[in-house]
């Protein structure tokens, strides 16, 4: 059993990540999956910000700016900013609670391959016959007349990454309402726990409505469905409602455990209890709650009539105070706080007033009038960058080098992370602070070029310059990951400010995350035992006894491949060109229904690892004496 510290082959290694159904592994996989999208997207940006650097460029063509504009909106929401979430999700919600893994092991890798094979099949648009070009949002009037393949290769990639994130969604409830330690009521769970909860059930409820939408999609492309084609008695309106009752809760399944994320970082760092944590509990269900009855301000040119505009702007306008109760906490908690300025406060503070912009610009959305003179200009482009960059992408950086000690037992470099933080936040500011005067002077959006006069060309430039600088800053950024690995060993709580559980546990973490289970006696656990001199770092609610762990399994990711390989097959008309398609199709759901039917009449009852054997691994990991 001592196996379990053993270095292993490089074969073996990528043998036991593919089948692992560990969260810990599945968060590392989660992270470095994320950051390739993150980059891919980034790139995309960066064609599209240099093609727009001076008017009537003809760097990209056409074309390839609108197929460039859809990928960079659809990866950086589905398939960088989602999964860099789900990284820090799967990594912390069992340690914070106390559990040894999430409740569903297997649907865990489940859902991560998914994500990435539905996320891979998306980019092989590009190699094969172009990629999608009717923006992120794919309106179906753009989108039904889109020739090629581009929006098969959207709708099924999104349907394939959208079941790993449901089952994600689900997996983070379930562990979260039935798995929490001994004394961990729902009012001591850390915020963070309660925003992936939060996060988890608007996963739930708002990607059905984006899965029916895609479905009616896939059969109005592939058989003529008519359900969006106004000409056959069809409603192109109905997607956009579809969609956008998906897509405005998005960016709060999004945003909401960065609001987690910083309401770690903060505490930790002004080193005082996070000022007003029950309304910030409160705050974060009323925003969960809120985010279902906006979605209709992104329609307001449509003509839905002033009854409908009404509701929903008075209801966007209520959705900012939670939203402000947060920002105020956050500002009181560091207010008389004792406060370490780290690279992770450096993102946090940061955050709060680029993070209000992005709010305050979006209140402004709310006023239907208002609205209709800024809709499709540079400036709503500037709005959701202001809170996608500014409240989302700071927080994974900064949690990244907070959190790093816990993913790879390593510490990020301090200065170098200062830096990047400086090059990062100039960049993004200089990028779309202008934009907002673009949009006000008339530059709409998605326009691959603009003639010169208009007075944007100057703005342009500036914007372009600032993307040029967070390019650089994501460089630095990775620079210091790949660094990290050469550094000495973190250990326990690196920060010595740690309050919540995962800052207990010794390093390296082992795989069963905790020997006995912790009793937690209040708000920040840790914080709590460190008071009262407790070296151990948790009080235990039960003696050292066997502990039941989920056996590996490569059944996910056989599932998932199936589906894969039966995309292909629905991607191309088996009556015009493919007849082959068929074949590939029925081949694909034999694969992931015959692993399903495997899964279902094999039992899998797991192991049990004995107390000789968790000492034995103690020992080999920390040393004599084990835990201490």
């Amino acid at each position: 059993m001592s196996s379990y510290t053993q270095k292993k082959g490089f074969g073996a290694t990528i043998w036991d990540y593919i089948t692992t159904v560990d969260h810990k592994k599945l968060a590392v996989m989660y992270l470095l999956a994320g950051t390739l999208f993150f980059a891919i997207a980034g790139f995309e940006a960066l064609l599209m910000r240099i093609q727009l650097m001076k008017p009537n460029n003809d760097f990209v063509s056409a074309g390839f700016f609108n197929e460039l504009l859809t990928m960079h909106g659809t990866t950086m929401l589905f398939l960088a900013a989602t999964p860099l979430l789900f990284a820090f999700m799967n990594m912390l919600v069992p340690l914070q609670i106390g559990a040894r893994d999430v409740a569903f092991p297997f649907l865990n890798s489940l859902g991560f391959w998914l994500f990435f094979l539905g996320a891979v099949f998306l980019h092989l648009s590009f190699f094969m016959g172009g990629a999608p070009d009717a923006g992120w949002t794919s309106y179906a009037s753009l989108s039904l007349y889109s020739p090629g393949h581009g929006i098969d290769f959207y709708v099924l990639g999104l349907q394939i990454s959208g079941a790993g994130t449901l089952i994600s969604g689900l997996n983070f409830i379930v562990t979260i309402i039935t798995m929490r330690a001994p004394g961990m009521t729902f009012m001591r769970m850390p915020l963070f726990t309660w925003t992936a909860l939060v996060s988890s059930a608007l996963i739930l409820f708002a990607f059905p409505p984006l899965t029916i939408g895609l479905l009616m999609m896939l059969f109005d492309r592939m058989f003529g469905g008519n359900f969006f084609d106004h000409t056959m008695g069809g409603n192109t309106i109905i997607w956009e409602h579809l969609f956008w009752i998906f897509g405005h809760p998005e960016v709060y399944i999004l945003v909401l455990p960065a609001f987690g994320l910083f309401s770690e970082i903060i505490p930790a760092f002004s080193r005082k209890r996070l000022f007003g944590y029950s309304s910030m509990v409160f705050a974060t269900i009323l925003i969960g709650f809120l985010g279902f009855m906006v979605w209709a301000h992104h329609m307001f040119t449509v003509g839905l009539g002033p009854t409908a505009n009404a509701i929903f702007a008075v209801a966007t306008m209520a959705i900012a105070v939670p939203t402000g109760m947060k920002v105020f906490n956050w500002i009181l908690t560091i207010w008389g706080g004792s406060i370490k300025v780290t690279t992770p406060m450096l993102y946090a503070l940061g955050f709060i007033p680029s993070f209000v912009a992005g709010g305050v610009t979006g209140v402004m959305q709310a006023s239907a009038p208002l609205d209709y003179q800024l809709h499709d200009s540079y400036f709503i482009v500037a709005h959701f960058h202001y809170v996608i960059v500014g409240g989302i992408v700071t927080a994974l950086f900064g949690s990244a080098h907070f959190y790093w000690p816990i993913f790879f037992n390593r510490m990020l470099n301090e200065t170098l992370g200062k830096w990047t933080f400086w090059v990062f936040f100039i960049g993004f500011h200089l990028t779309f602070f202008v934009q907002h005067f673009l949009g006000l002077m008339g530059m709409p959006r998605r326009v691959f070029t603009y003639m010169e006069g208009q007075g944007w060309d100057q703005f342009n430039y500036i914007s372009t310059i600032g993307a040029l600088m967070m390019g650089v800053g994501v460089i630095m950024m990775v620079i210091n990951c790949l660094m990290s690995i050469k550094g000495k060993p973190a250990g326990r709580d690196p920060w010595g400010d740690g309050r919540t559980l995962e800052w207990a546990i010794p390093q390296p973490i082992p795989f069963y995350n905790f020997r006995q289970t912790p009793l937690v006696r209040g708000l920040d656990p840790y914080w709590i035992e460190k008071q009262e001199g407790n070296k151990e770092g948790m009080t235990y609610a039960e003696p050292l006894g066997d502990i039941h762990m989920p056996n590996n399994s490569a059944i996910p990711f056989v599932i998932s491949l199936g589906m894969f390989i039966a995309a292909f097959g629905a991607l191309y008309n088996p009556d015009a060109d493919k007849p082959w398609s068929i074949y590939v199709l029925i081949i694909g759901l034999a694969i992931t229904f015959g692993a399903m039917i495997v899964r279902s009449v094999k039992d899998d009852h797991g192991f049990h690892l004995h107390k000789e054997e968790i000492l034995e691994i103690e020992e080999q990991l920390y040393g004599k004496g084990g835990n201490k």
